[in-house]
């Protein structure tokens, strides 16, 4: 490995930290976006136990928020619970869109790895072809026919450098991207579902 770096030259140090920083995301998220830490199935029942047993406290509330994403809606809701739906709603939008800001936290940065890693990688290209047209100067030395090879090593090891880190960060990014997209939804269902219980239309 030290050997292709070594023989990549330095173009591929901008490569190599924009993978480890891709690597850091895509563990990160994998661990964050987890359906049960994001939107446990369990927490609807528990909040509708909640108001049959005579309504929820604001220490009801605060521990909802600190529960999960889901629960930090459920408690705007609740937290407006004697108001009408018309408030009720708008309380859970704007939860909604502070939860969809964290849930895309560090998102746009993976994006734009996976957009920069190819443009990086023919940056590398381009110094690499220079390098290798600087050895026709004074064909036929031994010097200038290692400085040959060093082009066409820093050309061919920095263009499949970008593509070995924008594949896998692209895929994690459209994947991120449509698991975060479910999340919304299926929080959007339960919310509504929540709204409708507190105003005596669900069961």
């Amino acid at each position: 490995m030290l050997e292709i770096i070594k023989a990549a030259g330095w173009p591929i140090y901008p490569l190599i930290l924009a993978s480890i920083v891709a690597i850091a995301i895509i563990v990160e998220r994998a661990w964050t976006l987890r359906s049960e830490l994001i939107a446990p199935s369990n927490l609807l029942p528990e909040v509708k136990k909640w108001l049959a047993q005579g309504g929820v406290t604001k220490e009801t509330c605060d521990k909802l928020e600190a529960h999960s994403l889901l629960g930090e809606i459920f408690a705007a809701a609740l937290n407006n619970v004697t108001s009408s739906r018309e408030i009720i709603k708008e309380s859970i939008e704007e939860s909604g869109r502070a939860v969809a800001h964290k849930l895309e936290r560090n998102l746009s940065t993976l994006g734009t790895i996976a957009t920069v890693s190819p443009l990086l990688g023919l940056l590398g290209t381009v110094i690499g072809m220079v390098e290798l047209f600087g050895a026709f100067n004074a064909a036929g030395s031994g010097h200038d026919v290692a400085q040959f090879a060093k082009g066409i090593s820093v050309a061919l090891y920095n263009t499949a450098g970008g593509i070995v880190v924008a594949v896998p960060a692209m895929i994690s990014y459209r994947y991120y991207r449509a698991k975060i997209d479910g999340l919304i939804v299926e929080m959007e269902q339960q919310a509504n579902k929540l709204v409708e219980i507190i105003h005596g239309e669900r069961q």
